[in-house]
């Protein structure tokens, strides 16, 4: 079940762990459309901008929640590559007893601060009940968010990203039956949407979690390895803190274009909203890239292989290359019709603005591949703290964006933020990967004298 990604060709490594985590991805992004596309055809314009208008707050507190995740994972790759079984699994039960603790505790402060929140953001009248009943309920979800990430994170960090897409598939599946039936049949409103998301993640994480016990051995821990180790403790928290915090300090810059955007009116998230959704679909393949080479990055550096880091880098910078080009040109060609999957053809106004914001992102989109790759590498070689850094750039730019440039120039403004903040990222992250490159191979050359 485990894959070794220290041997062998880099490419045909990278797109064999990167493809099946990519169908994960769609398939995650598939039953997020899903609850959009029932929403805003069956509950209206108004309940699609209600949901939409909790975005960027879902990202910056689930976003949180899947930094930590991916940070916890990454020293048990790189235990993993380095062949230290009894410490991976030190590590994997430490894992749990600080997603335990973490998830408690955000789902308390969180749930309590959601309307405040809404209000903070200046969530248009008409659609703030909407708005909380949706974000209160995925909040309430949030242990089940710890649940699916930390360990579909640690299935990945042992090679192995097929799985989490089988039990993906399965939820997305289900997602979609629980969506028709609170929405269309128990007449939930946006209530149902979230309650389907939830119910449909934790189906997923359990099964991810029995699959884990049955089928890898190498996780079947003693009671001396379920001890809490503050050594493991603290430095899993200085991976996935630093991961989740660069998540959330991401996400506060959206925070505050999404306040901008709720000041121009409802019109304005939604045509953000829908083209939003297309944009975060297109967009999976670079979220599978940044993982992949998290967990490519941690067992190389793990196993004291920098030259396989640099052949890795190269070969996924390719890869993002030629799919800007792809998206580009699939946006082009097709994306004003993929939008109808979201707004009616009759909303002409919201259709032609989600239009030109999906239009002005793509081409864009080769910074976006640059920041994922060269972030997540960071972070898999150990270095978790200087991806704070590259989300504090992208905080920046779009906090330019929302405060300085969103009032006077309306929505054209909004479609260059995403743009502009990848760019600003990448200004930090590509100088970052040479610093943190220089470090590790001294580290390397210190180990081996």
């Amino acid at each position: 079940m485990e894959k070794d990604m220290t041997q062998g060709s880099p490419m045909r490594l990278i797109l064999g762990f990167a493809v099946p985590l990519l169908f994960g991805l769609l398939f995650q992004q598939f039953y997020s459309m899903v609850d959009t596309i029932i929403v805003g055809h069956y509950l209206g314009v108004e309940a699609l901008a209600a949901v939409g208008a909790t975005g960027s707050v879902n990202f910056l507190i689930i976003g949180f929640c899947m930094g930590v995740c991916n940070g916890f994972a990454i020293p048990v790759a790189q235990e993993f590559g380095a062949r230290h079984e009894g410490n991976l699994r030190k590590y994997v039960a430490n894992c749990v007893w600080l997603s335990v603790i973490f998830s408690v505790i955000m789902t308390i402060v969180v749930v309590a601060l959601c309307r405040p929140i809404l209000q903070l953001m200046r969530t248009p009248a008409n659609i703030i009940d909407g708005s909380y009943d949706y974000i209160v309920i995925i909040f309430l979800g949030i242990p089940i968010t710890y649940l699916y990430n930390m360990t579909a994170a640690i299935l990945r960090s042992l090679g192995d990203s097929r799985t989490p897409v089988i039990f993906l598939v399965m939820a997305a599946i289900l997602n979609i039956f629980l969506d028709m039936l609170c929405i269309i049949v128990f007449h939930m409103g946006v209530a149902g949407a979230a309650i389907a998301t939830v119910v449909s993640q934790a189906v997923a994480g359990l099964c991810c979690l029995i699959f884990m016990y049955k089928k890898f051995t190498i996780l079947h821990m003693s009671k001396e390895e379920w001890k809490w180790n503050p050594q493991f403790v603290g430095k899993l928290c200085n991976m996935g803190i630093p991961m989740g915090l660069q998540y959330s300090i991401t996400a506060i810059g959206s925070v505050i274009l999404q306040s901008a955007v709720n000041s121009i009116g409802s019109d304005a998230v939604a045509a953000v909203t829908a083209g939003g959704k297309l944009s975060m679909l297109l967009m999976c393949p670079f979220d599978a890239m940044g993982s992949t080479m998290a967990t490519y990055g941690g067992q190389n550096v793990g196993a004291g292989k920098l030259e396989r880091v640099d052949g890795g880098l190269k070969s996924c910078v390719i890869l993002g290359a030629v799919y800007s080009v792809i998206a580009a040109a699939i946006v082009y060609a097709a994306g004003r019709s993929m939008l109808l999957l979201f707004l009616d053809a009759g909303e002409a106004v919201i259709l032609d603005n989600a239009y030109v914001f999906i239009r002005t992102n793509v081409l864009f989109y080769f910074f976006l591949a640059l920041v994922n790759i060269v972030r997540f590498l960071i972070q898999g070689m150990g270095f978790s703290k200087l991806a704070v850094f590259a989300g504090a750039f992208e905080m920046v730019a779009r906090a330019l964006m929302g405060f300085a440039l969103v009032p006077f120039f309306g929505f054209r403004a909004v479609c260059f933020a995403n743009p502009l903040a990848w760019v600003f990222a990448d200004c930090f992250l590509i100088p970052a990967f040479f610093h943190v490159r220089k470090k590790t191979a001294a580290i390397l050359a210190k180990a081996k004298d």
